[in-house]
């Protein structure tokens, strides 16, 4: 059964001409027979060719619209809102289709009339003048798998691809999602074009401590009973270091305090903050000693915590 053409080339069954045009030449950078050697990119390439030149007339695609891919079948004058053609478009069909790779022809339509030549398409497309002409190599993506650290302070990573060895800049503060663009380093072009560009997707990794939203970074903060109570100054972890961070006397589990400018870097405008959320943590084998002075504290302290104050 043959394939739905809006499907071939990817666009809604209400897109405008210049839509498909979009989508017919993206994919036409894709699956060109010269700059793609998978056996099944030519079948691809006739198939949205020949979509191309239903949908990207309007006759035509009022007509395939109506009857589907039967359109053909149908007489060309069985609605009087529909303009004639001498003969139906086909790909490799009796109809005045063909596809030849071997002198490089391909040409839609009977007899030249209303035909479309790839040869003069192409030219347009990619700058050419005889045959297909130069063809710019396709652009590339690519993951990039980063720690926390690796993100905050930035530098140089080696990376192997396919085969090859590429050596990434990488700008301090990056976050996820973020493209590193490689110029040139994409697709192979062909005919001196230029080649594609390679892009590198940064994944931040998770990791045991620190939590990366957007640019600021979230920490958890352990403090003893007493530090809670009393208030302290305590080291707090960052990607770029150990910073000290004051705990105001009677501060509790889930507090939240704020280290400005402690989180991602950003080179073009304000950094990222750094959050440590307060952990209040008790001896899990407390001495007889601590546990003396705990049930000491017990007798002499009226503080309930499940009553509000």
């Amino acid at each position: 059964m043959a394939r739905d053409h809006y499907e071939s080339l990817g666009v809604p069954r209400g897109a405008g001409t210049d839509e498909i045009q979009q989508a017919y030449r993206k994919l036409a950078r894709k699956y060109h027979p010269d700059v793609n050697k998978d056996p099944t990119a030519e079948d691809t390439f006739k198939e949205m060719n020949e979509a191309y030149q239903v949908l990207s007339d309007p006759d035509t695609r009022k007509r395939y619209d109506r009857f589907g891919a039967d359109f053909r079948r149908v007489p060309e004058d069985y609605d009087e809102r529909t303009r004639t053609h001498s003969g139906g478009y086909s790909v490799g069909g009796n109809s005045g289709g063909g596809y030849d790779r071997g002198d490089r022809r391909v040409h839609f339509g009977p007899g030249g009339d209303g035909g479309v030549d790839l040869d003069d398409l192409f030219g347009q497309m990619f700058g050419g003048g005889g045959g297909y002409g130069p063809i710019p190599g396709a652009d590339q993506e690519a993951e990039l798998a980063l720690t926390v650290e690796e993100a905050y302070r930035g530098g140089t990573r080696t990376l192997g691809l396919d085969g090859r060895q590429y050596d990434v800049d990488i700008p301090a503060g990056v976050v996820d999602g973020q493209r590193i663009r490689l110029a040139g380093q994409g697709g192979r072009s062909n005919g001196g074009a230029p080649p594609g560009d390679l892009y590198l997707v940064v994944r931040i990794e998770p990791h045991s401590r620190f939590r990366v939203q957007g640019r600021d970074i979230h920490v958890d903060l352990p403090v003893s009973p007493w530090e809670a109570v009393l208030g302290a100054t305590v080291a707090v972890p960052t990607p770029g270091g150990e910073a000290k961070v004051k705990v105001a006397p009677g501060s509790s589990t889930g507090r939240k305090l704020r280290l400005r400018g402690e989180g991602m870097p950003n080179p073009r405008g304000t950094n990222g903050n750094l959050y440590a959320e307060i952990k209040v943590m008790v001896p899990s084998k407390p001495t007889a000693r601590e546990h003396a002075l705990f049930e000491q504290l017990a007798a002499e302290s009226n503080f309930d915590p499940r009553t509000k104050t």
